[in-house]
């Protein structure tokens, strides 16, 4: 698996983490860390990054996702779902330099490993309309 992937999981796993208990994003992080003395600076860099913009952004982000998940209240998706987009929607509006198609696909390997597998498609729609409209009002 490679640095940028690993990071994307422990992102989506730092998020899990926060969206069940009722710890702060900083504790959160505290306590994840402490777990993980396996992981490289690199690795564990860009996930701190991510997380950090899926957490200070949130309100934003789920209102992305909502508007773009019809028929879906954030609160009512299955926890592994919301956090693959949240995660997957902060590196679209924090990295505009990765395409999203490469956001979108790494995303999909990761739900592979963590989300059901009806769950693919519904990430794969919603992701899609997200990163084309991101696109089109960073061109606007």
């Amino acid at each position: 698996m490679g640095t940028r992937r690993k990071s994307r999981e422990l992102t989506m796993q730092m998020l899990f983490q926060g969206d069940l208990g009722k710890q702060t994003p900083d504790e959160v992080r505290k306590l994840f860390w402490n777990s993980r003395d396996d992981v490289d600076a690199e690795t564990r860099g860009f996930a701190e990054d991510l997380y950090r913009v899926a957490t200070t952004r949130q309100p934003e982000i789920d209102t992305i996702i909502e508007a773009h998940s019809q028929n879906w209240r954030i609160e009512r998706m299955p926890v592994v779902d919301r956090n693959l987009l949240r995660a997957a929607i902060a590196e679209l509006l924090e990295y505009p330099m990765t395409p999203g198609p490469i956001v979108i696909n790494e995303s999909l390997e990761v739900a592979r490993r963590y989300a059901a597998p009806e769950s693919i498609h519904f990430l794969n729609g919603v992701l899609d309309a997200i990163a084309k409209d991101i696109l089109k009002k960073r061109l606007a």
